[in-house]
């Protein structure tokens, strides 16, 4: 399947859209690793006003399929946070393109050495594309998986 995408970087008037992408894949992917518990903790820091928040702090980027948000990723520095594709549309190349265009926005600012903290979800996602798990990271009961991948 050949999705036709742009990607580009979010705007403010994305915020709501970007924000119910996030949730779908957090109750629907991510919950078959994750706690109800977890899944509701987890969702509350991706309201749209917490969106309108990070747009401000990082890069943020959106995947839109036909005019409509499918996916996001965002850049933090050294850091890749927050990636996620709605659902419908997993494995067909939205994340990995998204990560793509985050690779390319990190070498622009000299970064030479991206890290993910990974959902347990996404590890096997992140390990594809060339990472490696260096740690786990424990936030109360919730695990994440610390990669690294060197940008060459």
């Amino acid at each position: 399947m050949t999705l036709e995408l742009n990607i580009r970087r979010a705007a403010d008037g994305d915020a709501e859209a970007v924000s119910r992408v996030i949730v779908a894949a957090l109750r629907q992917t991510n919950a078959k690793d994750y706690t109800p518990g977890i899944i509701a903790r987890v969702e509350q820091s991706f309201s749209p006003s917490a969106m309108l928040q990070f747009f401000k702090k990082r890069h943020v980027l959106v995947a839109a399929a036909a005019d409509r948000i499918v996916g996001t990723a965002s850049l933090d520095g050294t850091t890749v946070r927050s990636v996620f594709v709605d659902p419908q549309l997993q494995r067909v190349g939205v994340g990995r393109r998204l990560m793509a265009a985050i690779e390319e926005a990190a070498r622009a600012n000299g970064v030479t050495l991206l890290t993910v903290p990974s959902s347990v979800t996404a590890e096997p996602f992140y390990s594809r594309l060339g990472f490696r798990a260096v740690r786990d990271s424990f936030y109360r009961d919730e695990r994440t998986i610390v990669m690294e991948r060197l940008l060459t």
